[in-house]
């Protein structure tokens, strides 16, 4: 990548990917040291991190860097890549909790170690072992986070200013995540409650604070930092919207999970809730008897579809959609960013709320 900076995302992702490359591998190579007992973990964290992901928060976090006018490095950008190991763990996480199957099309974490422990024939719950191995894996990749900023050859004023939005949008997710699995304990109907959680369970920190950690690399006043809130926040919340939908409309060939997988998991999103705010009693009762129920079909799933889109949310959904974006569009608007990195943040607006990079 030519460090005289550019807006070409294409460009900056590769370079993302290929600095994510040289730590895991370097840190795979400890791991087997170690002994061989861990070379299943080495291949999974390198297969789970390299195989796909848009990598929207190293993204974030290089633009916010640029948004500054600051000179970029191969150190900079290393540190912003650190951040996708943050979401690496989340969607470990968020794979046991949501005793989801599939990730991206494959065997998700807990599932693959859970069939290792079959393949091997070895004691104890095959079940037990692919959870445990999961939330191990996971932890790993939150450490291996913190290591990579920790090395990534930025000095230390620099790593300092950073560590703060690093530390809150680590709370913030764990946080958003606990939001979610209580709103989904509570069966919450309120679109108020479910908003709060599509902010702090993604929209937060994939894109406010990684915005706020590349803008704090480059030693951002308050004034950019706010114009950032005010970009990323919105676009956050649609962000998180756009996956509602998809979770419940997405082509599994796209999202890598089975069509209809957020009724099996019983989310409470802002779609459901203002499905169950607009539709008549008889449909409303349907949706519950769903919502949760690990064996629906196909059928089942396109009956629930209709109901939603009978009830007119979907259709309030995209709306709000849009109009969080075209929020995070005006901050672009009266904001200091530099003119570099504003183009990449309108290529932005499109590629979080239609998922296309």
């Amino acid at each position: 990548m030519n460090f005289s900076a550019t807006a070409d995302l294409k460009e900056i992702r590769n370079s993302i990917n290929q600095e994510l490359l040289n730590f895991v591998a370097g840190e795979n190579k400890y791991l087997n040291e170690i002994g061989s007992e861990l070379t299943p973990v080495a291949n999974a964290m390198e297969r789970f991190l390299l195989d796909s992901g848009k990598r929207l928060r190293p993204l974030f976090a290089y633009i916010g860097f640029l948004g500054t006018g600051s000179k970029p490095s191969p150190e900079i950008l290393r540190a912003c890549a650190a951040l996708e190991l943050v979401h690496v763990c989340a969607l470990m996480h968020d794979d046991v909790m949501d005793a989801s199957d599939t990730r991206r099309g494959a065997p998700s974490i807990h599932k693959a170690f859970e069939a290792q422990h079959k393949a091997e024939k070895l004691s104890g719950s095959a079940e037990q072992f692919g959870i445990s191995a999961a939330i191990l894996l996971g932890d790993l990749a939150l450490v291996w986070s913190a290591k990579m900023l920790h090395q990534s050859g930025i000095n230390g004023e620099t790593l300092v200013r950073a560590l703060a939005m690093y530390d809150e949008m680590r709370v913030e997710l764990m946080a958003g995540q606990y939001l979610d699995i209580y709103e989904q304990a509570l069966a919450s109907e309120s679109v108020e409650r479910s908003l709060k959680v599509a902010r702090y369970k993604s929209g937060k920190y994939t894109i406010e604070r990684p915005l706020h950690f590349g803008a704090a690399l480059g030693g951002a006043a308050e004034s950019l930092m706010k114009t950032f809130s005010d970009y990323g926040l919105p676009l956050g919340e649609a962000f998180q919207l756009r996956d509602d939908v998809l979770g419940i409309f997405g082509n599994p060939d796209e999202t890598g999970k089975p069509a209809g997988d957020d009724l099996r998991e019983g989310k409470r999103t802002v779609l459901l809730a203002k499905t169950m705010a607009l539709a008549d009693a008889k449909s409303k009762a349907e949706l519950n008897r769903a919502l949760g129920n690990q064996d629906l079909t196909e059928a089942d799933v396109l009956h629930v579809r209709n109901i939603i889109i009978d009830s007119g949310a979907l259709a309030e959904v995209e709306d709000l959609i849009s109009s969080l974006t075209s929020s995070a569009h005006s901050a672009l608007e009266y904001g200091e960013i530099d003119p570099l990195a504003k183009v990449a943040l309108e290529q932005l607006l499109t590629i979080v709320t239609q998922r296309t990079l």
